[in-house]
C-alpha cells in the first residue's frame, strides 16, 4: 500500500503539470494533505462521488501518460543504478570487477538517457 502511495506521489509530481488545476488540486488533498473525500467534496460544494470520480479518472490519466511517456520509469532505472554506483563506491577499495561494473553502469545511463 505504501508502495502504491509513493508510487501516485511521483507520477503526480512528474505529470501534474499535464492535469487540469482541478485535478492538481483534488490529488493534492487528498494524496498530499490527506484530505478525505467528503472534506474535499465539502470544499468544492460537490457529491463525494464526484470527487472519488473525479480522483479515479485523473489516475487513469497519469497512467496513461506514464504508459506513453515512460517517465517514471526512466528515474527508477536511474535511481537503481545510482545506488549501486553508491553501493560500489562507499567501499575502501575497489576490486577490478567492481570497477568494471561502475563503467558499465555509466555506459547504460548515458545509453539510456540518449533514448
Amino acid at each position: 500500500m505504501l508502495d502504491q502511495l509513493n508510487r501516485i506521489n511521483l507520477l503526480y509530481d512528474i505529470y501534474a503539470p499535464l492535469l487540469t488545476q482541478r485535478q492538481q488540486e483534488v490529488l493534492r488533498l487528498y494524496f498530499s494533505d490527506n484530505y478525505s473525500m467528503g472534506e474535499i467534496a465539502a470544499e468544492y460544494a460537490i457529491s463525494r462521488q464526484a470527487i472519488h470520480d473525479l480522483i479515479r479518472r485523473s489516475l487513469a490519466l497519469i497512467e496513461k501518460f506514464e504508459e506513453k511517456l515512460g517517465l517514471y520509469a526512466h528515474y527508477n532505472y536511474q535511481s537503481e543504478r545510482l545506488y549501486e554506483v553508491e553501493q560500489l563506491l562507499e567501499q575502501d577499495s575497489l576490486k577490478p570487477e567492481e570497477l568494471v561494473r561502475l563503467k558499465e553502469i555509466v555506459r547504460e545511463l548515458r545509453s539510456n538517457n540518449e533514448q
